[in-house]
């Protein structure tokens, strides 16, 4: 190893970035698991972008203007919680020495709302690389609709640090590709090329010339040749940072477990402790006491913690900023703080549609109606679809393209990047400021499932609009027809899923999906037209919000109970009256959500679904999955048995039973048991 990089380097600044090294390895070791070698290869470009860079304050972490910071490459969180321990924030070192234990501040991978300092929870290879495209689009679109000529409030970079593995992943160059497009000349990333994976060198599965790759993708790239040379690395971000038409990216030749003697370079170091005996070695290799664990010189401290009065400093002068901006500008400044606050104004719904008189109309044209209608008043909606926008009617009419020369456009071209699409919203819903939508067929969820599971991990608030949502799609055939994504969308923890039966349920659905701020919402919405449902007068906007209601109910009590979603509820609908005619009293049961129904009483469950009543039959057309909780052992379900077919969309739905003459069989079959 040549320590001569080091050797030209001031002293205080070889200690910091050991003690970020000896800090990370020592908490992988006592927690005998872990990734050492990322940290301690990352360290110098972490210390230069922390304490030479970085606009953070460590004592407010809400700070609207800080730079954000992502670690995509989330098993080196060991850096990060170094960083935020030293640069002052609420992570202490009984926090470090507790790495991956139960109930610590420092869990394996960095948890958004989990650790102070955390700007998105990472682990997943190139969801923090999307996520960080979304917050430099978020920065953007409010930069463009809020700062003034000599009054900017918008002001700040948004930093990726990530590996050869988010590189390899498509979420990272679906990002990529759009960023470049896009011209986020505020996104800087430094890519920690040590050309290590956990399998080996990653030239058995990676020879790509990443610097040409971006550039072609229209991204600026700078190279630092050397990882351990800060001031390179110091000069590199400034490059980056004079850069302003483009994205950056500063590809920084790096060694993995670096000061490890016999472990640099290695894919041993990669997602492992290094033992007790190479950490011995690799302290006395930085010249740190071999025997002395989680050691923080009170110099290096020192340095590190001149972040906290700079920050405070930094936010000081924005808040003069601000209060100068308000004087001037005071219906801006109030809209400024209602949009970071994620306030909803008094009157955001008054212009919901009314669809009580209309025909038959799709629920995914009924939602693009909605969302109309509530965008004139909810300034902070903005989204779009991963290239399908007619289709899913997801644009906003009244307004342009986000763009490179019109940042303040809300309608966003994502382009065929379901993946991409579903973490650029959370990051612009983790920067705040923003309510972002995203549109595609309900088949194509699962390009996108990964950003949806963290989404709700995360709790964030966004919206997905899934149109084409069943067999019903028709002539485009299987590969076009959902049936497994409704019962994989509903097994995600924290996401609520809404599937309306008619265009005045979607103007509810998208009222529950705008007021609820505690995590992601999925609207399931038809392709073909659907009439009005026939309520007599039993729905309601608490029988909807409860997730499911009495559609339709008997004189006395009922023989059997239909449970149905969406569209199949109109099917429902006809059996349970025709059942009803023939003298089989039958309650028919519109079922929009399993999770609002969830959260409700047992009292309010069983004045629904009535216990002693076990003759239930539920309808959906796609996999049975999940149904049995409704239905019991006693019950039926009419679902697909597997893959659909092509034929138009009525006929598909006959051959698969989704009838109400298949219903009403059913319903005389378990009656006669």
């Amino acid at each position: 190893m040549n320590k001569s990089s080091l050797e030209n380097q001031p002293e205080i600044d070889n200690l910091c970035v050991n003690t970020i090294r000896t800090l990370s390895i020592d908490a992988v070791q006592k927690a005998n698991s872990g990734h050492p070698g990322a940290p301690m290869g990352l360290a110098p470009a972490a210390y230069v972008l922390w304490t030479k860079n970085l606009k953070h304050n460590p004592k407010n972490t809400d700070w609207h203007d800080r730079d954000r910071f992502v670690l995509s490459a989330g098993h080196a969180s060991m850096l990060l919680y170094s960083l935020l321990y030293l640069t002052g924030y609420d992570v202490s070192l009984d926090d470090i020495k507790d790495f991956r234990q139960w109930g610590s501040k420092t869990p394996g991978h960095p948890e958004f709302g989990h650790t102070p300092g955390v700007e998105t929870t990472t682990g997943p290879l190139g969801q923090g690389f999307a996520n960080a495209v979304g917050m430099a689009m978020a920065e953007r679109h409010l930069s463009a609709r809020f700062n003034q000529p000599g009054h900017e409030i918008v002001d700040h970079y948004t930093y990726i640090m990530c590996g050869d593995g988010d590189m390899m992943e498509g979420i990272s160059s679906e990002a990529a590709s759009l960023a470049g497009h896009l011209g986020l000349s505020r996104l800087i990333c430094i890519y920690d090329d040590n050309k290590i994976s956990i399998e080996g060198n990653t030239d058995i599965t990676f020879t790509e010339n990443v610097s040409l790759r971006f550039k072609a993708y229209g991204w600026h790239v700078e190279k630092v040749e050397d990882g351990n040379d800060v001031e390179a690395i110091h000069n590199a971000i400034k490059a980056a940072k004079a850069e302003t038409k483009k994205p950056s990216i500063v590809i920084m030749r790096t060694h993995i477990a670096y000061g490890s003697p016999n472990k640099q370079d290695t894919a041993s170091a990669h997602g492992a402790p290094l033992g007790e005996e190479e950490v011995s070695l690799t302290k006395k290799y930085l010249g740190f006491p071999e025997d002395e664990f989680f050691r923080v010189p009170d110099q290096a401290l020192e340095r590190f913690r001149k972040c906290i009065d700079r920050g405070k400093e930094a936010e000081s002068i924005w808040q003069k900023k601000f209060e100068a901006y308000s004087n001037k500008y005071p219906d801006l400044a109030k809209k400024w703080i209602d949009a970071m606050n994620g306030s909803l104004n008094d009157g955001w719904d008054m212009d919901l549609p009314d669809f009580s008189t209309a025909g038959p109309i799709a629920t995914r044209a009924a939602s693009g109606k909605v969302l109309n209608s509530i965008a004139k008043n909810v300034p902070e909606l903005i989204g779009g679809s991963a290239d399908l926008a007619p289709s899913n009617k997801t644009i906003i009419e009244p307004s342009h393209d986000f763009q490179k020369d019109s940042y303040d456009g809300r309608n966003i071209r994502f382009g065929v990047r379901e993946h991409s699409m579903g973490a650029i919203m959370s990051g612009m819903a983790l920067h705040k400021g923003l309510r972002p939508y995203g549109g595609t067929f309900l088949v194509f969820a699962d390009y996108m499932r990964p950003s949806i599971r963290i989404a709700g991990m995360m709790k964030l608030p966004v919206i997905y609009v899934f149109t084409h949502d069943s067999i019903a799609v028709g002539e485009d055939g299987p590969t076009h027809q959902p049936v497994e994504q409704i019962a994989s969308l509903r097994t995600i923890p924290g996401l609520t899923v809404i599937r309306p039966a008619d265009a005045s349920e979607t103007v509810k659905a998208w009222r529950q999906a705008i007021k609820t701020a505690d995590g992601p919402v999925a609207l399931i919405l038809s392709r073909q037209k659907l009439p009005l449902l026939d309520t007599n007068g039993n729905t309601s906007e608490d029988g909807f919000a409860n997730g499911a209601y009495i559609l339709m109910d008997s004189d006395g009590k009922p023989d059997v109970i239909l449970i149905a979603s969406g569209s199949e509820v109109h099917i429902a609908l006809e059996a349970g009256k025709t059942l009803s005619n023939r003298g089989i009293p039958a309650r028919v049961v519109n079922m929009p959500s399993w999770e609002l129904f969830e959260k409700t009483s047992q009292e309010y469950k069983d004045k629904v679904l009535l216990p002693d009543v076990t003759a239930r039959i539920a309808i959906e057309a796609g996999v049975s999955m999940g149904w049995e909780r409704y239905v019991g052992s006693n019950g039926a379900i009419i679902s697909m048995p597997g893959f659909g077919a092509s034929a138009p969309g009525g006929t598909v739905m006959e051959k698969f039973g989704f009838t109400s003459d298949n219903i009403i069989q059913k319903a005389s079959e378990l009656l006669k048991k």
